[in-house]
């Protein structure tokens, strides 16, 4: 057991040390984001559809995600996954606890109305646990589901993986799963129960929100698709790519990553 610890430990040292670090910050900022913005509904004509806000960042989380399981494996996003949701939590908690600090809010200056704004204010930053866990529980359960599913199309395409109509496939298909697991399993345990929202609210939240991600997709995917073939060309990554050689068997994992015996 300690020595799978150590082993997966520098692992996942060595993989952040090979995604680019600009890549890495602005997941994780998506991630944080994505979460705090889901606080918000937004306000819409009819009554069975319902959003909030969260869908205007949740797009780069899965297209980061993607860019990563192309070039890296499943297992690299996976990894990448995690580490979003805990820097997450720990700055939930910070939040938190900036909440629970006396003070005021400078939006709260409203004559007769600075409790009121200031402790909702205070809500909102410092966070419900229903959200936090809801959220958490929802992003790191989809972006599983997008990375495997992303990698599996992409299996489909063995005699030319890098080609850009194998990248749409396994982009589009990973997504759209993706983002409406996302949506529903955030909508069923937090919005359905807390919010009151029907569940026909938490379905249409749900293809609206995939809808919402694939037309983003259709203005990134091909910048994202410059992306790893540009990493290929660099080498990006060897030295992951090296120590899970050494483990598992060079051939086993060149497949799972970037593919590059394909190219």
């Amino acid at each position: 057991m300690k020595n799978r610890i150590s082993k997966e430990w520098k692992e996942a040292r060595t993989l952040l040390r090979s995604v680019p670090s600009v890549v890495v910050a602005l997941f994780i900022m998506a991630v944080f984001s994505m979460n705090l913005l889901a606080n918000k509904s937004i306000n819409l004509p009819f009554d069975w559809l319902a959003l909030d806000c969260g869908i205007i960042v949740s797009w780069f989380v899965f297209f980061t995600m993607d860019i990563v399981t192309k070039h890296f494996g499943p297992k690299a996003a996976n990894t990448l996954t995690v580490l979003g949701a805990l820097v997450n939590l720990f700055f939930c908690l910070l939040l938190f606890l900036g909440s629970k600090i006396p003070g005021t809010w400078g939006e709260s200056f409203v004559e007769g109305s600075e409790t009121v704004i200031g402790n909702a204010l205070d809500n909102t930053f410092g966070g419900t646990w229903y959200v936090v866990i809801g959220s958490t529980v929802a992003f790191v359960a989809s972006a599983i589901i997008n990375n495997f599913t992303n990698y599996g199309i992409g299996k489909l395409f063995k005699k030319n993986p890098d080609c850009l109509g194998a990248f749409i496939a396994r982009t589009y298909v990973s997504t759209a799963v993706g983002q409406f697991a996302d949506n529903m399993i955030f909508a069923l345990t937090v919005s359905h129960f807390f919010f009151g929202w029907s569940l026909l609210q938490c379905v249409t939240c749900a293809l609206t929100g995939m809808v919402a991600e694939l037309l983003c997709e259709l203005v990134f995917f091909y910048p994202a698709y410059l992306v790893t073939k540009a990493w290929k060309k660099e080498g990006l990554g060897e030295n992951y790519f090296a120590l899970r050689a050494g483990e598992a068997g060079a051939k086993e994992v060149e497949n799972e990553g970037c593919d590059n015996g394909n190219g």
